[in-house]
């Protein structure tokens, strides 16, 4: 899998150096370099690249002026690089895949790179999907059927459709957390409280999305606002009226509902 990139930047030393630390990176080939935000849609709207490195400060079109000169066509995954912190949290309110500071950092870069093959994976993987069921409704309905209920290959799902790291933005800050510190997860709306072993944060988003980026293996809804990560499970304690308790690493006790019990069973043992 190629990732298809193009660097815009105002500073031609910028986009060297960037261009210098992706060489490392054998799946990235640069198909464009841009100097400002003009060139840098023409560019896009062309080559239709699968990244894009996005600087922020630029005259004339600044990067988020790019990104929404480019809402009429399905857009590439964007990673804002800039020299200054205080554009984070705007940078992912404008749905960038990540945020980088120059001089970018090697290791960082190579955290970007992997999300980006983790989310070109999980879409390619879809779009796969979607035109096998395609031709299977012409040819085979009944087999299209069972792979729309998840029964067609029998297998797991791919360990490497679902995120690793997930960017929260809460209290004003960016946080970075590693999905094998989730403990649970609690609905409320619109918004999810993500609980780790030392912290709490605040998510705006739908649970049923959410769900989409946890691998279903590990991460289980036991009540119709709550999702754990049976990893972290230690202890399961029944319960009289047909429903049971999971006690969790850090301490913490969660119900699971007696019309989710069955599938949780199969996990925990």
């Amino acid at each position: 899998m190629t990732i298809r990139t193009i660097l815009v930047d105002d500073e031609p030393l910028a986009i060297q150096g960037l261009e210098l630390r992706l060489a490392a990176f054998d799946d990235v080939e640069i198909i464009d370099k841009c100097q400002n935000g003009r060139e840098a849609i023409r560019s896009i709207k062309t080559h239709k690249p699968d990244l894009v490195f996005l600087d922020i400060q630029m005259p004339g079109f600044d990067g988020f002026s790019v990104v929404q000169g480019l809402m009429e066509v399905e857009p590439p995954l964007f990673v804002f690089v800039t020299a200054y912190g205080d554009h984070a949290l705007k940078a992912f309110e404008a749905d960038a895949l990540d945020y980088l500071m120059k001089p970018v950092d090697e290791s960082r870069l190579a955290d970007t790179i992997e999300r980006v093959r983790q989310r070109m994976s999980e879409k390619r993987g879809v779009e796969d999907a979607d035109k096998l069921r395609e031709v299977l409704a012409d040819v085979a309905p009944d087999a299209a059927a069972d792979i729309a209920d998840g029964a067609g290959g029998g297998g797991e799902p791919a360990a490497n459709r679902f995120e690793r790291l997930i960017n929260i933005k809460d209290r004003g800050q960016i946080f970075r957390v590693d999905v094998d510190t989730i403990e649970r997860i609690d609905a409320a709306g619109d918004y999810m409280c993500i609980y780790t072993g030392d912290n709490t944060l605040i998510l705006r988003e739908t649970m049923k999305d959410l769900e989409k980026r946890l691998d279903p293996r590990r991460f289980q809804r036991i009540h119709r606002s709550t999702i754990v990560n049976l990893d972290l499970v230690k202890q399961v304690k029944p319960h009289t009226n047909g429903e049971c308790f999971l006690v969790l690493n850090s301490g913490a006790s969660v119900k699971v509902s007696r019309s989710y019990r069955d599938v949780v069973a199969r996990f925990v043992h």
